[in-house]
């Protein structure tokens, strides 16, 4: 993936790491789908705010003071290619303004897809956002989340993941004996790959996830346009039009299956900005905020 100038921008703007109130392990005891390996997960924070070879998945917590607290929650899925997780800028910068707008924010640190690691890379980080949303459920009470707004943001390859996680959920890809609710109240998709056709995927994280020859039975399960449904989560999303990275049209066509199937989805579309426009387009939250809002995740 075509990321220097993306990992610049992370850079500039957010050049120091902030501490958050907690960190915690996603899995309690063994981690599923995992291999014995010599591979070690490496950090590039501060330097570039990123992880690569993921291993061991996590949840960073960022709530807001009590008197703002909505009781809303969201997973952030930073993206990254499938190849490393942009850690800094789209995940923490991001759950810093969720907390400042009173909804509580965890940062997902997922496992990358990779046949060293995994049994079966294509569903590692799927399992991680399950593990995220079963967890974040049945531990609201101690963190002061409503179990009914929970929701799930993702960027890029994240988005893909975050839009996997609201359209596979009737499948559990964990244990799950609690028969905790694995749908996402809600998804926020900002210029997310979508698919896995060849017209319109990122190649990339495609080969990441599913390898260099998928067969169409995957191509098809992992195109998140062909998984929607009636149930499906409503939807904001987010692009520019100029994302020589990730097409729009991953967006558009997501948008318009949602909209035939009769599922709430807003999408705001810039004209430019190109690929990680937000760390150039200021403000571009606050229409998220102001649909949340809209959409009684928070109070106006």
């Amino acid at each position: 993936m075509k990321i220097a100038s993306h990992i610049l921008l992370l850079i500039l703007w957010c050049p120091s790491i902030i501490q958050a109130q907690e960190i915690v392990s996603l899995y309690p005891g063994a981690i599923p789908n995992s291999r014995a390996t010599n591979v070690k997960e490496n950090s590039t924070l501060p330097a570039n705010g990123m992880y690569n070879r993921v291993t061991i998945p996590t949840l960073e917590i960022y709530q807001p003071e009590k008197e703002k607290a909505s009781g809303a929650a969201v997973i952030i899925c930073p993206g990254g290619g499938y190849s490393v997780v942009v850690y800094q800028g789209e995940g923490i910068g991001t759950a810093k303004e969720f907390a400042k707008s009173g909804v509580t924010a965890f940062v997902l640190k997922y496992r990358l897809p990779d046949d060293s690691t995994m049994v079966d890379k294509s569903i590692g980080p799927l399992q991680d956002v399950q593990q995220a949303i079963k967890l974040v459920r049945e531990k609201a009470g101690q963190w002061g989340i409503d179990v009914n707004k929970v929701g799930i943001v993702g960027f890029s390859a994240g988005g893909h993941l975050a839009s996997t996680g609201a359209t596979h959920f009737t499948k559990s890809y964990i244990e799950n004996s609690n028969g905790t609710n694995l749908r996402p109240d809600f998804q926020v998709l900002v210029y997310p790959v979508i698919s896995m056709q060849d017209s319109l995927t990122h190649k990339d994280s495609r080969r990441k996830l599913l390898g260099n020859q998928p067969s169409g039975e995957m191509v098809t399960l992992f195109s998140n346009e062909l998984q929607v449904a009636r149930n499906s989560p409503p939807a904001y999303l987010t692009h520019a039009a100029d994302d020589k990275v990730v097409d729009v049209d991953n967006s558009i066509a997501y948008f318009e299956k949602l909209r035939r199937l009769g599922v709430d989805v807003e999408m705001h579309i810039y004209p430019k900005g190109g690929h990680g426009f937000i760390f150039r387009q200021k403000g571009w939250m606050e229409p998220l905020i102001q649909w949340m809002k809209n959409n009684k995740w928070m109070a106006n």
